[in-house]
């Protein structure tokens, strides 16, 4: 790897014996200035994959002047931008919060150089086209773009055309929607009523004081169960867009430190199970980085015209499927209706949906 020794200091300070997959594929490419497409499954190290190369490039870049934007922006699903008018080098940001931060005129995009597409499938699912397209439109044509994705359907490819230039393509496993196999999945079909003793069973087998994620349909139901679980004595806290960015940062340092070991969260779109993409991507919040992950994953009459695909998914990862499940798969009607996500951690986690 042509990396300067400061880097490599810094990798091995960290103590990263040797990169990952996608990693391999990604820094030689990405450090040659081309354009990159990096297709792999949720935690397979694709940020870093982009991060170290852009550290590298901002290194190459003429210093920061009063009131300059950023030299490397990273667009993904999540994070918000932050202190943008003291000048920074890199910039994570949902699309949305960034067009309000140019509108407003807290910062600029004149100078990036250097531009991540991250979790473009999610980005995509969740509508954000039209605010990517308003954003990319405003950064330099001489721009490095970097495009990553855990899947490639045809409408990521075709948002991958309109940006990059004679890309590089760099696919770890196959372009095919697939769950990480170091997720052990387990999926049980119930009816909705049952979810909640199902629930209390399942903390009750497997609760050692390691983390769990508990992914819910609606902020509302997500409050709902928190509070449930919090009166039989279960040490949960929630997290979704109602609260404020205070609240979600004490949540999440209560929950990482294991203080409150079990976290209830939404998606963004508080939507339920839109995708299959959603199932990946829920579970994808364990098994990460190499460790192992559990998740488990209940199904109802509401989530039927998903059974063939998740069987799919399944099967590709060496899954059991149930009697229950497969006959679903078949067309037989299932029990009622619903759907939830949950995981838990350690090095490694679960998940329940």
């Amino acid at each position: 790897m042509p990396l300067a020794e400061y880097v490599i200091q810094e990798i091995t300070k960290a103590g990263f014996l040797e990169p990952t997959p996608i990693q391999s594929q990604g820094w030689p490419m990405a450090l040659r200035g081309r354009d990159l497409i990096g297709i792999a499954e949720t935690g397979s190290g694709k940020t870093l994959a982009y991060l170290l190369p852009a550290i590298v490039h901002i290194n190459a870049q003429p210093i920061l002047a009063p009131g300059d934007g950023p030299i490397v922006l990273v667009l993904k699903f999540g994070p918000q931008v932050r202190d943008l008018q003291k000048g920074v080098e890199i910039v994570i940001a949902t699309p949305g919060r960034l067009i309000d931060m140019i509108e407003s005129h807290r910062t600029n995009l004149r100078r990036v150089t250097y531009l991540v597409l991250d979790e473009a499938d999610r980005m995509l699912d969740m509508g954000f086209e039209p605010q990517i397209k308003k954003i990319v439109s405003q950064i330099r044509p001489d721009r490095r773009t970097l495009y990553w994705s855990a899947t490639w359907p045809k409408e990521v490819e075709q948002l991958a055309r309109n940006f990059l230039f004679d890309p590089y393509k760099a696919i770890i496993g196959s372009e095919e929607l697939k769950a990480n196999h170091a997720i052990c999945q387990h999926v049980e079909i119930l009816s909705e009523s049952q979810k909640y003793n199902k629930l209390v069973n399942l903390l009750e087998d497997i609760m050692d004081g390691s983390r769990i994620l508990i992914f819910m349909d609606t902020k509302k139901g997500c409050d709902q169960i928190t509070r449930q679980l919090r009166m039989d004595g279960w040490p949960t806290l929630s997290i979704h867009g109602d609260k404020s960015q205070l609240e979600r940062d004490w949540v999440l340092s209560e929950f990482k430190s294991g203080k409150s070991p079990i976290m209830t969260a939404t998606d963004v779109a508080a939507r339920g199970l839109g995708s299959l993409e959603d199932y990946v991507h829920r579970i994808g919040r364990t098994g990460r980085a190499g460790s192992k992950g559990t998740a488990y994953t209940f199904f109802t009459a509401a989530n039927a015209r998903f059974a063939k695909d998740l069987i799919n998914i399944l099967e590709e990862a060496g899954q059991k499927v149930s009697p229950e499940l497969a006959n679903m798969g078949h067309g037989a009607p299932p029990p009622s209706s619903g759907y939830r996500d949950r995981y838990r951690g350690h090095g490694g986690g679960r998940s329940w949906s």
